[in-house]
This record gives structure tokens, C-alpha cells and sequence, in this order.
């Protein structure tokens, strides 16, 4: 069993003693300590609750509503939703925040508590350690039972974020209708089943190919959004002769295409190609995370931007973009984050804005892909033993690449000419990340092996 309690929420897997899994004692102190910061800090009582459609999304969900209630809030619960339409919702709710229920790409016995602000941003790290104080100490009274809150259901926000989705300027819905694309859909049986193939019908793709779209939380796969997780999903792209293939996590705020041969346009691609087609009609910056590819600063330069680096996390990547301004952003693990929309990673907006581009290209996607910037990813870890101080290995790193390009704001990541290499300390345990990048695979490769061996050598 684990439970995990960090920046990106309240996660872990369902079960087990309180403390060691996401249990009921769990979820209920968490969410009322979130809900009681946020009735003090905000005067609101209104808040947002969404789901994906996991197995105990529906246990989860009667416990977060009724703990809610139990401290005097109003809930607004929009059911079987996604992460950015929770996010749409809670501004246009004017509410104090909300709470998305999902492990994100985790498998089906995980699920957790993501938490967002007023704003449907997601909170600071020092709001998110708040809130674990006080749910660990659980100093405050509960409602009386002429206070507790109401709560009401709302299934209208599938049409209402297609409906902002549509709203976009840069969404060409007429383009895309004439392009007549055929694509084929894996939601990984949650949410996406229901909202990705109503947001194409809506775009005007009249033929689409679902593959595991009931939304009844039985993950056919792995979850995440891999090459190696979307067999499926090739072989209905190339058994239907489709110009495109469609997989998200099952709360839809990753996104990966499939090209029409049924190899992936590359998850770390997603956001370098909707960037191209943002930064060609509207000029300025982008950010990414340190351990996404180089391909989006290359793309960002060629339209006369400045790229910004951010350490690893949504939040984190979100503050760097308001911070330079930047017309849009994400992660290199398909996640798109565009302002003129809203901050936070949505497979949505990217499905719209990518089909936009490809229909004005008039190119295959794979043709396309080609004309990108190049660039191939490694990825490893090394283990270490739990008394090794990991801190002191990084510095030890950071003085030996001293002369050359490098970055110690999440770890250390060292630019070189042709490559870098990104090195991560897990929070939960004690390995280093290792992620790499090169012109070549065998380039990313070479250089992430040289530097796991410099660090053996560092600590024998």
C-alpha cells in the first residue's frame, strides 16, 4: 500500500491502514482540512468536485461530497468529468476551489485528491503543506446540523468546455470539417470516452474509431499514454486506413497522437507541435519543464520567441508562464497549456488546436513530424542506498560540469552542445532520474550512461 502526499496532491492506492494507503480516514481529513482552508481563506462556501471514471472513483466520490457538506460547503459535483473541465468549472462557478478526483495516469487501484484554487489553478507547495498540517491534526469543528452544506449536480460542463474549446480563435472548425479526418480514439476506458469523441463530433471529424471509450473505469492497458501501453490503438489506426489516432490518460490532461502509420508523433511532440502553430499566429515565449525536449525551444526560436525553463510540475510551469508571458506551454508528457484558454493541462484544447493546424498544413502527420526538430529521449534511474546523501552526489555533479551550461532549480540538468541530461532525486525514494537528450538515440544513450557511470564513481 502507498500513500503519497506532495505537491500534485493526495495520491496512493485504495486500501490498507490508514496512513499506508489512500483510505476512507484519508480522504475524509484531507478534504475537510482543504475545505475548512479554503471557507477561512475565501468567505466561499461553494466548491468544485470531478471524477474520472476509476473503480473506486464512485467510494471516493460519496466520501468528498459528504465531508464537504459535513464542514457547512456547498458542492457543485459535475460527476464523471475531466481534470481541466473541473478547472473550466470552478472559476465559471465563482467557487473557492475544487477538488478532481484521479490518479492521473496511475493504474487502477490508485486514486487521489488534486486540489485546486479559486482560479482552477492547482495550489502552491505552501498551500498544499497547509493543508496537510492541518489534516493531520484535524484542529478544527465540524458543522452543526443546521449548517452543513448542499449539494447539487451538474452535467451540463461537457458541453460548456467544448463550447470554450469552439470559442477559441485559433480553433478552425470549418478547416477541420474539410479535411475529412478519420480518427481512431483510446480513452483507456474513463472519461475520454466520452468527452474526446463528443469534442471531434463537434469539430466536424465525422468518422472516429472508438477503442476503449465506455467510460466503466475496467483499464483495458496501462494507463499511461505509452507506445508500448497503445497496441490497440495502432493496429485500429492502420486496420481503418485513419489519418489519426487520439490516447489520453483517464483524466485527459495528457495527450498523444498516433500518425497514420501507427507509429506515435511522439508524446514529448504534442506540445512542440501545437506551439508551432500558436507562435505562428500569435508572437512571444514558451515554457516548458527542464526534462522536455529541446525540439520546443528550437520551434519557439524560429517564430522569433524566448523559451523558459521551469522545474519539473504543472504548478511550477504555470507560474514561469506568468511570469514571462508566455502564449502558451505544458509538459513534455503531452501536456498542453494554453492562457487564452485556461492554466492547466488540457488534451481538449490540444485535440483542437493540433487538428486545426494539421487541416490548414494539408500534410499527413507523419509528413509533418518529419519537418520538426529532431531530437531523441533516454530515460533511466540509479539506486541508491537509503543513507546516501543525494544532495551532496548532485553538488559533487554540479562542480564537475561547472564550465559548462547547467541549471540546479530541480535537481541538475547540464546543457551540452548537442545534448542534456536532467538529473531528478525521487521524493518517495532514493533513486536519481536520469533523462537525457540527443540528436540521435544513440546520442541520448551515450550520454546518460557516462553520466551513471561518473556518479558510481563519485560514490565508490
Amino acid at each position: 500500500m502507498t500513500l503519497i502526499k506532495s505537491i500534485s496532491g493526495i495520491r496512493g492506492t485504495i486500501g490498507g491502514r490508514s496512513g499506508e494507503g489512500l483510505t476512507p480516514i484519508d480522504i475524509v481529513k484531507f478534504t475537510a482540512a482543504f475545505g475548512k482552508i479554503l471557507l477561512r481563506n475565501t468567505g466561499n462556501k461553494k466548491i468544485v468536485v470531478g471524477r474520472d471514471a476509476r473503480l473506486s472513483g464512485d467510494m471516493v466520490s460519496n466520501l468528498v461530497v459528504g465531508t464537504l457538506q459535513s464542514i457547512g460547503a456547498d458542492v457543485v459535483n459535475l460527476g464523471l468529468s475531466t481534470t481541466p473541465t473541473v478547472e473550466i468549472a470552478v472559476p465559471l462557478e465563482q467557487a473557492a476551489g475544487g477538488i478532481i478526483l484521479t490518479a492521473s495516469h496511475n493504474p487502477g487501484q490508485w486514486n487521489a485528491l488534486k486540489l485546486l484554487n479559486s482560479k482552477g489553478e492547482f495550489i502552491s507547495d505552501v498551500e498544499g503543506k497547509e493543508v496537510l498540517a492541518l489534516g493531520d491534526n484535524l484542529d478544527f469543528d465540524f458543522a452543526e446540523v443546521g449548517d452543513l452544506g448542499v449539494e447539487v449536480k451538474d452535467g451540463s460542463y461537457l458541453q460548456k468546455h467544448i463550447d470554450a474549446v469552439l470559442a477559441l480563435p485559433l480553433v478552425d472548425v470549418d478547416a477541420i470539417r474539410a479535411a475529412n479526418f478519420k480518427v481512431a480514439v483510446d480513452a483507456v476506458n474513463s472519461t475520454g470516452g466520452t468527452f474526446i469523441p463528443a469534442l471531434l463530433e463537434a469539430l466536424g471529424v465525422q468518422t472516429v474509431y472508438k477503442i476503449h471509450c465506455e467510460p466503466n473505469g475496467h483499464f483495458p492497458h496501462n494507463p499511461e499514454p505509452l507506445k508500448e501501453h497503445l497496441t490497440d490503438l495502432s493496429a485500429a489506426v492502420v486496420e481503418n486506413n485513419a489519418d489519426l489516432g487520439i490516447a489520453v490518460d483517464p483524466d485527459v490532461d495528457r495527450l498523444v497522437f498516433m500518425m497514420e502509420d501507427g507509429e506515435l508523433f511522439g508524446e514529448e511532440y504534442t506540445l512542440v507541435a501545437v506551439a508551432d502553430y500558436i507562435l505562428a499566429h500569435t508572437k512571444g515565449n514558451t515554457v516548458s519543464n527542464l526534462s522536455s525536449t529541446r525540439a520546443l525551444r528550437d520551434v519557439t526560436q524560429k517564430h522569433g520567441g524566448e523559451y523558459f525553463a521551469a522545474a519539473v510540475g504543472e504548478v511550477n510551469v504555470v507560474t514561469k508562464m506568468k511570469e514571462v508571458n508566455a502564449v502558451i506551454g505544458g509538459e513534455g508528457n503531452g501536456g498542453v497549456i494554453y492562457p487564452d484558454s485556461h492554466y492547466g493541462r488540457d488534451a481538449l484544447v490540444g485535440v483542437a488546436l493540433f487538428l486545426s493546424h494539421l487541416a490548414k498544413l494539408g500534410k499527413k502527420a507523419s509528413a509533418y513530424r518529419a519537418e520538426l526538430p529532431q531530437y531523441y529521449m533516454s530515460k533511466n534511474k540509479i539506486t541508491l542506498t537509503p543513507t546516501l546523501d543525494i544532495d551532496d552526489l548532485l553538488a559533487k555533479m554540479e562542480e564537475k560540469y561547472k564550465h559548462e551550461q547547467y541549471s540546479n532549480i530541480d535537481g541538475l540538468k547540464i546543457d551540452l552542445e548537442n545534448e542534456w541530461v536532467h538529473l531528478r532525486k525521487s521524493n518517495t525514494e532514493p533513486i536519481i532520474r536520469i533523462y537525457s537528450e540527443g540528436p540521435t538515440q544513440e546520442a541520448a544513450e551515450a550520454i546518460a550512461q557516462r553520466i551513471i557511470q561518473e556518479i558510481e564513481e563519485i560514490i565508490k
